[in-house]
């Protein structure tokens, strides 16, 4: 357990919440997954860091997040740093429902193409 600011982490824990993963097998094709967005999105994501406060994740970037022009979707990037985002609230010793995106400003240098590795790091 780590003391941050006060409030008490289990970073264990919130290790284990975070890389959790849900499937969906028994589907038909024209329904929706209960939470058919973390499948397609968050698939593969990988937990590489917590510590206090701070989070780390990688992905290899699968052909279902690309735009028309063959790279990762603008769509897609914000939803994994928006993610990411909420990941390090309860790092950082807040509860799990305390964190919401007010705003999200992403700059990118250059295009993610398909298999290529990203990595999203929030503090």
């Amino acid at each position: 357990m780590v003391k941050t600011e006060g409030k008490i982490t289990d970073l264990e824990s919130v290790k284990r919440y975070l890389e959790k993963g849900e499937s969906s097998n028994s589907k038909q094709e024209h329904e929706f997954p209960k939470k058919f967005l973390e499948p397609l999105v968050f698939h593969d994501l990988r937990l590489d860091l917590i510590q206090p406060g701070r989070v780390v994740f990688s992905m290899k970037i699968p052909p279902r997040l690309l735009n028309s022009a063959k790279y990762l979707h603008g769509g897609a990037i914000a939803t994994l740093v928006d993610v990411v985002g909420a990941a390090a609230v309860p790092a950082a010793g807040f509860p799990w429902d305390s964190g919401v995106s007010l705003e999200i400003n992403v700059s990118c240098l250059d295009a993610a193409y398909v298999h290529v590795r990203i990595y999203n790091s929030s503090s």
